[in-house]
Formats: structure tokens, sequence, C-alpha cells
């Protein structure tokens, strides 16, 4: 089974199991990340964002004219940030390894 590793707001790395097919929101929502995903992976919205490892970045599909508009409205965006819903785990994407971005909300 491919494996993921998210990086908590916390800085502490969680490695859980990435099946094949499910998108990185699917895979957070299955072990419980805090990805929010409110549009439900419908493009509506920017609450399943994440940071993408660079190393990683490049090996992901480019993203489309639809999900760069809603990173634009992402609370956080870095050069490597995507929406959790357009990343649709494959094999060559076994040990992703994804950041959460700060919480919009500090203290």
């Amino acid at each position: 089974m491919p494996k993921m590793i998210f990086v908590e707001r916390n800085g502490q790395p969680r490695e859980v199991e990435a099946p094949l097919g499910l998108s990185v929101l699917e895979v957070a929502h299955k072990h419980g990340v805090d990805i929010e995903g409110a549009c439900e992976g419908s493009l509506a919205c920017s609450t399943c964002h994440v940071i993408v490892a660079a190393e990683w970045y490049g090996k992901l599909k480019p993203a489309a004219e639809e999900e760069e508009d809603m990173l634009d409205v992402a609370f956080g965006l870095q050069k490597t940030s995507r929406l959790g819903c357009q990343i649709v785990m494959t094999e060559a994407l076994d040990g992703l390894v994804v950041n959460l971005p700060p919480s919009k909300k500090a203290g």
C-alpha cells in the first residue's frame, strides 16, 4: 500500500497509508488529518490547501486553471501550494510529503 506523509501544523510528520486513486483530501479525512475540504472536492473552495514538499511538486500533474483560481484565495499560499482534492494518489506518488498550511486563526 502506498504511503504519504502529512507534516502537521506543529511540524510533526505523520505517515499514513494512501490508497491508489484517492485524493490527498480523501486520504486526510480517512486518517483524521486536519484538512477541511468544505466543498468536498468540487473545486469551489480552497480549504483543502496543502503545501507540497519541493522535491515532490514536479512529480504532480500541473494544476488546472480552476485550481489556480481557487489557490489565489488560499491562506498561506506558497510556491508549491496545491489543493488536496486535486492530487490523486498513484504509484509514482508513494512517499508524497505535504505540509499543512498555517492555521488562519493564530492564537
